[in-house]
């Protein structure tokens, strides 16, 4: 690991003290983050999984029961039947902090035109495959939300976690590393120099005695 450029003083030394104890610090609570997001990320992972899995079953029966429909009625009628949509649904976003990162939040509000009827057509001119398709498609809906929104916080935290990865591994095997050198490079140079001094001091003195009593 290569010393940094730095006078060996004193001064500098204890400047260097102080950075690496605040880079083990550091280090510490930016381990301690990223075990915390690997967590929170691979319980979100496993939610993910099963509701994608969920809502994937109910796509796929809601397509059933649509492509019963539409081999039942025609085109038109099919179009007249959707038309016009009993239900409105209002999303809204909000944000919520995971260790420091932002991630979305949606809220939904639906609006029924009466007594939260889903359907907008009558029976009579209509398949009972589309009751179903409809029916799949509404039961799903709050799974998808909430599907949108873990896939985006897992996408947001593995970014932060490899963000912080590098961080902890920049720390770990270039910065500290690098103080310590530094530190133990300064306190040679120091030692050295105080060496120097005693042994100049040790020569003064007996140049001073010899003149003072004639030593040979």
């Amino acid at each position: 690991m290569a010393v940094m450029n730095v006078n060996p003083t004193r001064m500098e030394l204890t400047n260097l003290k102080r950075k690496l104890v605040t880079a083990r610090r550091g280090h510490k609570l930016l381990k301690d983050k990223r075990d915390e997001l690997m967590r929170r990320f691979l319980e979100l992972v496993r939610e993910n999984k099963a509701l994608r899995q969920k809502v994937e079953a109910g796509i796929k029966a809601a397509n059933v029961h649509m492509a019963v429909a539409r081999s039942v009625m025609s085109d038109e009628a099919l179009e007249v039947a959707l038309m016009m949509p009993s239900q409105r649904m209002d999303v809204s976003v909000t944000e919520k902090n995971i260790m420091s990162v932002n991630v979305p939040t949606f809220r939904t509000e639906v609006k029924a035109a009466k007594n939260g009827e889903i359907y907008s057509y009558g029976y009579a001119f209509t398949s009972c495959d589309l009751d179903d398709a409809v029916q799949a498609l509404s039961d799903i809906m709050p799974d998808m939300l909430r599907l949108a929104e873990v896939e985006k916080t897992c996408q947001l935290l593995a970014s932060e976690i490899e963000k912080t990865r590098r961080r902890v591994n920049a720390l770990e095997h270039v910065m500290i590393p690098q103080y310590e050198e530094t530190i133990k490079y300064i306190t040679m140079k120091l030692d050295e120099n105080e060496r120097r001094a005693t042994t100049r001091l040790m020569k003064i003195k007996d140049m001073m005695l010899k003149e003072t009593h004639h030593y040979q």
